[in-house]
């Protein structure tokens, strides 16, 4: 339903207010941290096409409050060859300008600490992909998150806890072969709704000085659908604010509809920018 898709929406801005309402006086602003990527890829002449792909991720922490937001980007188009059939025999081909990825993922998190490492966090995100198995998914989940360790290297860190999950699969078609010509039917499934379980784990290593490792997985389990993502990424400093990032991201569902396939893959060179809290 629409609504509650606003509220999915909502609730992962929204849950950042605590921190946005902290970030007016200066002394707040110090607690700040965050990043803007940005990649494009472009190809004209014979063959066309175009992949952008860009991410903002923003985290806000002191002794009370531990918050995140992020938003992913990720869209291509390129030439797509399509043959022409006449009766059973391929007499060439046409080509079109097509779009082959379009993947939109924006979420955040609120984390109440009641120790320096322990908190209590609400978290909610919407997925929304063209080509994936699922069209669009929206989890709200609250959790308890755990810091393992942090100093001036690394940082270790998990959330857990239950949550609820909509998510909608993919539409495909069905092909009656049986008739001639070839009845070709749509099928739109029935929106899922299930009760999940939710994990984070993040990791953050500086190598070297201007080296620096940050691996993030997520699981989401339910009865229906078991989901799962990481996210690796390497990122070279040039300058104190500028790098260069090669990443690899995996999203895993286990139910899947004809014509998709488990998992989704994605490799990103980008320019970043980091910005707040050094």
């Amino acid at each position: 339903m629409k609504s509650v898709r606003i509220v999915a929406l909502a609730a992962a801005a929204i849950l950042c207010l605590p921190a946005l309402a902290l970030a007016a006086t200066p002394a707040a602003q110090s607690n700040w941290s965050g990043s803007g990527e940005f990649g494009l890829a472009q190809a004209s002449g014979n063959t066309k096409s175009l992949n952008v792909d860009a991410k903002l991720n923003l985290a806000f922490e002191n002794d009370i409050w531990k918050d995140a937001l992020f938003l992913d980007v990720n869209r291509a188009k390129s030439s797509v060859k399509t043959p022409v059939v006449e009766g059973s025999t391929t007499v060439g081909t046409t080509d079109s300008y097509q779009t082959t990825a379009n993947h939109f993922d924006i979420g955040g998190s609120v984390g109440y600490k009641f120790s320096p490492r322990a908190y209590v966090v609400g978290a909610a995100r919407y997925d929304r992909d063209d080509f994936a198995p699922n069209r669009w998914q929206e989890v709200a989940s609250i959790g308890y998150g755990y810091i393992v360790f942090k100093d001036a290297r690394a940082e270790l860190s998990f959330e857990a806890g239950p949550g609820y999950k909509r998510y909608q699969p993919q539409t495909y078609n069905v092909v009656d072969t049986s008739v001639t010509p070839p009845l070709v039917t749509q099928v739109t499934p029935a929106v899922e709704n299930e009760v999940i379980g939710r994990a984070l784990v993040n990791y953050k290593l500086a190598i070297t000085d201007s080296t620096s490792l940050q691996e993030t997985f997520l699981a989401e389990v339910g009865s229906q659908n078991k989901y799962y993502q990481n996210d690796i990424g390497l990122a070279v400093a040039m300058t104190r604010t500028l790098a260069l990032k090669v990443a690899y991201e995996n999203r895993y569902n286990s139910a899947i509809v004809p014509g998709t396939n488990h998992m989704d893959s994605l490799f990103t060179t980008n320019l970043v920018y980091n910005f707040g809290k050094k």
